[in-house]
């Protein structure tokens, strides 16, 4: 049996902005959430990023430049994001698209520094090179 869906984490409004570079999610109450479309790309639910299981995510790199190409419901309780790297296999839960944008500014830094200890930049073609 699934657990009811929290009413105050579906959004009431979507807009992606006109170069379709972030993704505006509205909630009640004056919540409003922008998620940039690099943010969701890098931190898609799908498989190819969080691997199968604990210890297997993979990280994703040179997607600064990546765009949302198509918005599709899944159901009531998610969306399905296409994006500009022909990205299109991860769900996006309500209360994961909340998630993401409550703790935006945390899980960014974590991405941030996980990029930057894997010697990777969010550039395309772009391959950073430490000096000992």
């Amino acid at each position: 049996m699934s657990k009811p869906l929290d009413s105050s984490l579906i959004p009431s409004r979507i807009v992606l902005n006109k170069p379709k570079d972030c993704l505006t999610l509205e909630y009640a109450g004056d919540i409003r959430h922008q998620l940039p479309a690099e943010y969701l790309r890098v931190l898609s639910p799908s498989a190819e990023v969080r691997g199968h299981g604990r210890g297997q995510e993979v990280l994703q790199f040179g997607k600064r430049k990546v765009t949302i190409t198509a918005i599709a419901k899944s159901g009531n309780y998610a969306i399905q994001i296409s994006f500009s790297d022909g990205h299109d296999s991860g769900i996006f839960s309500w209360d994961y698209l909340f998630d993401l944008g409550s703790n935006y500014q945390s899980k960014w830094a974590a991405y941030l520094q996980a990029l930057q200890e894997a010697g990777q930049s969010r550039d395309p073609d772009t391959q950073v090179v430490k000096l000992v």
